[in-house]
């Protein structure tokens, strides 16, 4: 601890010193130019000085540093001369007026001409006054010195200006830094700080929760402690007058927990935090190490880099027409950035929202990689219309991520999320096979097991849908596999951009139960595991993706309050609403009947659950249609429960449902007694 106090000490002291010796540094330097610029007399002094300068070293050059005695009555009388001469021409040229700070070509021509037209004087009067006796060669010396000289002194404050004091002035702007983590990680943020001219960081140490590396110097900088040390190391700083400004996590593979462990000990010694990319990034070549950010909520999930069968994925895409519905929502957008990757044939991007589609094709406009991007503006429950796509642009692969999603208004628009999500995906299905589309990956959901809400239910019937039609070696060359996962960090309408708003606005947070919790995983991770998923499949299967462990929503908000630099409960309020109808407390990856079977890839699932045999579906689908068109809710949901009997309606349907058997019942009666009375 002693020897950690010393070398904190000399570290902290060095620091000081040096911080003030630059301000010491930067007033002398700026006042001297100021001093000149303001004061036209002391440019005429300085100009004297010069004149007196080159004519002397002009003699002493002229006589190999040894003047003689005859020659120096010559060198005063010359020096008499040179000045009332000089000055005179320098006056009247206006050599001692402008700014010397902006000098430029045309002021060096200006000067240039005052020093022929002075040593010309010069010399004229030094002929007659002096004589022959006068060294000639002195002349030649006299006037380069002094045109080199006169340069050198209003350049010199040009470069003043332009170099040094922007150098000092960002040196004494710099701000205090202490690297958490004195890994690989830590050590090339400090080379890459290093390289960068004028950088805004003074490094000051480093902090490491390993006890090994405690007193070490690594890279010239002094590992100061552990992460629970920030406080006490930032106010031993403080009270030598060294600040530290700022704290950069440099943990990259750090698992959620560790990131929050070393949040908490940022915040505890008062001082800003940020991070650097994480592993996954760097290897993407997304980001540059450098690129130092604020800390985001996906860096306390800890989700590990996805490790893609990358030939697999190529194999299927590459050369191959690709269509993605919902091209403009979170999912769709981003498997559009991913699949131009593998370079497609064609990328068909469909929605029917044209603002963001057009989004989406503006930015994948200016990507690098030469990939056909077709732009289509369209609706899945318009059947001739996507059969129509799907054959002129011979589309081989489809990604079905067109679908109704918020669950509080789907529970109050059951025929549309019905229409949409069920009756909109059979008829993509449909025209996959009667199109011998290659593949068919449907987006699920992990509201769909166990269904509490309209959405889940449509979402569960879908892939119901998606499970039972014909696959390959069954009249039909179409591979159709179904991906679940949970909630997508950041997407539209997800609860992270919700929390964001609320905390900009200043709050209240709004949750809906304290234990609420979700499984949560990145758009891009989401993304690139559907891809690898729809290589996998042999026809009917539900892939289920890794989602780790769930995420307490309530502690999820108080992150992100602390992350955006507020206290939760304190600066930001945080407050219960209450359950909305169909939500659940726990969301569930599969259903109790449903059989696990492992994958090739570690973060890849199959379930097996209960199919319909196609025959069924068809009718089953015929009076769904039915139902649909006369627009009556409650036989519509009778309908789903006939093949989803685990759903758990809310009390609205549950009314619904009920009233709805009362009159199917009033109506067999009534039906019994016609029949009797016949």
């Amino acid at each position: 601890m002693f020897q950690l106090f010393i070398e904190g000490d000399r570290h902290a002291g060095a620091l000081r010193w040096g911080a003030m010796s630059s301000k010491v540094l930067a007033f002398i330097t700026r006042a001297l130019p100021d001093f000149i610029r303001d004061h036209r007399s002391f440019k005429q002094l300085w100009i004297a000085a010069v004149i007196v300068f080159s004519l002397t070293a002009g003699y002493m050059l002229r006589f190999d540093l040894v003047i003689p005695s005859a020659e120096a009555n010559h060198l005063k009388l010359a020096i008499g001369i040179a000045l009332i001469t000089k000055m005179t021409v320098f006056y009247f040229l206006g050599s001692d007026r402008g700014w010397w700070r902006f000098v430029g070509i045309d002021d060096v021509l200006r000067i240039f001409a005052a020093n022929i037209a002075a040593s010309m004087l010069f010399m004229l009067v030094t002929a007659i006054v002096v004589g022959r006796n006068f060294p000639r060669s002195v002349y030649v010396i006299d006037v380069l010195l002094c045109f080199l000289a006169t340069c050198a002194a209003r350049f010199s404050v040009r470069l003043y200006h332009e170099k040094v004091l922007p150098e000092l002035s960002a040196r004494n702007r710099a701000k205090g830094l202490l690297i958490y983590g004195a890994g690989a990680a830590g050590l090339n943020l400090i080379r890459e700080l290093r390289s960068i001219p004028n950088t805004k960081y003074r490094i000051i140490g480093f902090l490491d929760d390993d006890a090994r590396k405690e007193h070490a110097t690594l890279m010239g900088v002094p590992v100061l402690g552990r992460g629970r040390d920030a406080a006490k190391i930032v106010d031993r700083y403080r009270n030598r007058r060294v600040s530290v400004d700022e704290i950069i996590i440099a943990l990259p593979s750090a698992s959620g927990r560790q990131v929050s462990e070393a949040l908490a000990n940022c915040r505890a010694s008062g001082v800003p935090c940020k991070t650097i990319p994480s592993f996954g990034e760097l290897l993407a070549g997304k980001v540059r190490l450098s690129q130092i950010r604020e800390i985001a909520v996906e860096n306390l999930l800890g989700r590990e880099p996805v490790n893609l069968q990358l030939e697999r994925i190529r194999e299927s895409i590459m050369g191959h027409s690709v269509m993605v519905t919902g091209a403009g929502g979170s999912i769709g957008s981003e498997l559009c950035r991913q699949l131009v990757l593998f370079q497609p044939k064609c990328l068909v991007a469909l929605d029917q929202a044209e603002s963001e589609l057009f989004k989406i094709d503006m930015e994948l406009a200016e990507s690098p990689r030469s990939v056909t991007v077709c732009p289509v503006i369209g609706d899945i429950r318009n059947y001739d219309r996507l059969e129509s796509v799907v054959r002129q642009f011979g589309v081989t692969s489809i990604y079905h991520a067109a679908a109704y999603k918020h669950v509080p208004m789907m529970e109050n628009n059951l025929i549309e999320a019905v229409n949409n999500n069920v009756l909109g995906l059979y008829n993509l299905a449909q025209i996959a096979v009667r199109n011998s589309v290659t593949s068919f990956v449907l987006i699920s959901s992990d509201k769909a097991v166990n269904p509490t809400n309209i959405m889940g239910l449509t979402k569960r019937v879908a892939e119901l849908v998606v499970s039972s039609m014909p696959t390959s070696g069954r009249g039909s060359t179409t591979r159709f596999v179904s991906v679940r996962f949970g909630n997508v960090l950041g997407s539209n309408g997800s609860v992270v951009p919700i929390f964001k708003a609320q905390i900009a606005s200043g709050g209240p947070v709004t949750i809906t139960h304290p234990e609420m919790r979700r499984y949560f995983m990145t758009t891009p991770e989401a993304v690139q595991l559907v891809l690898q998923a729809s290589t996998m499949g042999k026809g009917s299967e539900i892939f289920v993706l890794d989602m780790g462990e769930p995420v307490r929503i309530l502690d999820l908000a108080r992150n992100m309050i602390r992350l955006s630099g507020h206290e939760p409960d304190v600066e930001i309020p945080i407050r219960v609403v209450g359950l909305r109808p169909g939500e659940k407390l726990y969301e569930e990856i599969s259903a109790a009947s449903d059989q696990v079977r492992p994958t090739c890839h570690d973060k890849i699932m199959i379930f097996c659950g209960r199919t319909l045999p196609h025959q069924v579906l068809e009718k089953w689908i015929a009076d769904l249609r039915r139902l649909v068109a006369q627009r009556d809710d409650s036989a519509v949901l009778a309908h789903m429960l006939e093949i989803v009997p685990e759903y758990q309606p809310s009390n609205k349907w549950r009314i619904a449902l009920e009233m709805n058997q009362v009159k199917a019942a009033a109506a067999n009666q009534a039906c019994f007694s016609n029949q009797i009375a016949v």
